[in-house]
């Protein structure tokens, strides 16, 4: 059982919710003063946290030891990121419209920028899949409206060593995150438009194709954003008043409740138990009884 002191942080709706916890759970702000934060991702090479600062066209690192820097500036308005089966950092960018990586001798490469013949349009979010394929949205947030080339907003595959996405559902009116379940047989994606706010739920065929699409979770307030797994099977999910965690058949376990909008979260740690918060102008944390996938 959770200590009454640290009930102002969580909303509990289901005892499993519980289960997540330690006596010692609480949301930590780590750094502020920002201008809006995204795309989290745990670098086990480089024992760090980086980051997106989408407006100061900056990603920034965090760790225990060094606290907050500039990773790098500029960053093409970095929005999502990801790592590889290689260790390396996988990125939407908004300010190129490209899906790039950063190779281990710090050149950036880029993976995939147009479909079709056709400009992406503001690749949001990615995540890779233990058979090195990257997964990505692509909205058309930050870009106007004249300058949309692809004629719907995509959820893509990018197969390994090929260029060209191959989309894999265009039904969505605003793809956003996405993840895996533990066992990649299931790829949720939010819906980040005002009119659903959803989140799907897709079966994950042997063809890496997907199928069905049904509803999983509808948040409130806010919409989702990020999301992630952990070991278990529980999702989490980013939402306008921090980060609700639902069980793997889509009931609200809980909320650990963040003061800002908070956009994405990421498992981090050596043992993968702090759940990172990235949250308008600052970064939070919270240990967890948990363990997020990888």
């Amino acid at each position: 059982m959770v200590s009454n002191m640290n009930e102002k942080h969580f909303a509990v709706f289901d005892k499993e919710f519980h289960t997540i916890l330690t006596s010692d759970s609480t949301p930590v702000k780590l750094a502020g003063g920002l201008r809006f934060t995204e795309g989290p991702a745990w670098s086990d090479a480089l024992g760090c946290l980086l980051f997106s600062d989408i407006p100061a066209d900056t990603i920034y690192r965090w760790s225990e030891a060094g606290g907050l820097a500039a990773w790098r500036c500029p960053s093409s308005n970095a929005n999502g990121n990801t790592i590889d089966a290689r260790g390396r950092l996988v990125t939407c960018e908004h300010g190129s419209r490209r899906v790039t990586c950063t190779d281990s001798d710090g050149s950036i490469i880029t993976l995939s920028d147009k479909h079709d013949g056709k400009r992406l349009n503001s690749p949001n979010d990615a995540v890779v899949k233990s058979d090195g394929t990257i997964w990505f949205t692509d909205p058309p947030y930050g870009i106007k409206k004249d300058l949309v080339e692809q004629d719907a907003n995509y959820v893509f595959r990018l197969d390994p060593g090929s260029s060209e996405a191959v989309p894999v559902c265009g039904t969505l009116q605003m793809p956003n995150g996405l993840c895996f379940s533990p066992d990649e047989s299931l790829l949720y994606v939010a819906d980040s438009s005002l009119e659903r706010h959803h989140i799907r739920v897709f079966e994950v065929t042997a063809e890496n194709t997907l199928q069905g699409g049904e509803v999983f979770a509808a948040i409130e307030p806010g919409v989702p954003d990020g999301m992630r797994t952990d070991t278990c099977g529980r999702l989490y999910s980013t939402a306008g008043d921090g980060v609700h965690v639902f069980s793997p058949g889509g009931k609200l376990l809980g909320k650990i409740l963040v003061p800002e909008v908070t956009a994405n979260c990421e498992f981090g740690g050596t043992d993968r138990s702090t759940l990172f918060m990235t949250a308008s102008t600052s970064l939070y944390c919270i240990r967890l009884a948990a363990e997020g996938c990888r």
